[in-house]
């Protein structure tokens, strides 16, 4: 019994440090994922690491592929295009359903997570603050108790984790407002999900991600950006 736990153990943990390793981009995007290598690491066999990929795959980090194996998903056009036709829609459902949804005890792990959200923006690394951002709007999809939402929400924080990376680290004093500006939309946010207040939490989210958008639009090549995805973002103001 205690050999199966162990086991389960392992494989519990190489599949969050996995996570956290494409979430963080430790592993780069569109890396191709060495089963030999990975099984070594992470001291398990290949048949349970093999479970752990097919996991991941099933949560959108990993892409399958015929007799080519496990690869990191990418972040190329065609996929930053999608994402951001996408996110705003996804982002204000959620947010409207997490705020006729929510629970007590939800709001209370809310706050926990915006708490230590806020110290790592005080001494935290980049990755620490990107991985607990994703904390705080995945808790959020949790909030809304709607399984094909939250599916949708967890595959798109994929891409929006890896792309803020470049958003929580601040060049210049106006970087570093506009992170400012996300912790206070962050507790404006948690305000109005407690409070019910559904028309409220939407525009708060669009706010946030609107916030977000310009600079995460800078990790996309080549710029501008094609003209259907500026046309998209352009309707998502009439949210």
């Amino acid at each position: 019994m205690q050999k199966n736990d162990s086991a389960k153990n392992k494989k519990s943990r190489c599949a969050e440090d996995l996570r956290n390793r494409v979430l963080s981009l430790d592993i780069a995007p569109g890396s191709d994922l060495d089963e030999t290598t990975l099984s070594a690491e992470y001291g398990i066999s290949r048949t349970p690491l093999r479970e752990v990929l097919h996991r991941l795959a099933g949560d959108g980090y990993v892409r399958l592929e015929d007799n080519r194996g496990a690869k990191v998903v990418s972040m190329d056009l065609s996929v930053m295009r999608v994402f951001f036709q996408t996110a705003p829609l996804i982002y204000c459902s959620v947010a409207r359903q997490a705020a006729e949804n929510r629970t007590s005890a939800q709001i209370a792990e809310l706050k926990q997570i915006q708490s230590r959200f806020v110290e790592a923006n005080r001494d935290g690394p980049i990755e620490r603050i990107a991985l607990l951002n994703h904390r705080f709007h995945e808790q959020i999809g949790e909030m809304a108790h709607n399984p094909y939402l939250f599916a949708s929400l967890k595959r798109m924080l994929v891409d929006h984790t890896r792309l803020s990376q470049t958003f929580f680290d601040p060049q210049t004093p106006a970087d570093e407002r506009r992170i400012a500006q996300s912790i206070e939309q962050h507790d404006a946010m948690i305000s109005a999900i407690e409070a019910q207040e559904t028309a409220l939490a939407t525009d708060l989210t669009l706010q946030h991600w609107d916030l977000s958008r310009d600079q995460i639009e800078r990790y996309v090549r080549p710029d501008p950006l094609p003209l259907d995805v500026i046309s998209m973002k352009d309707r998502s103001h009439a949210i």
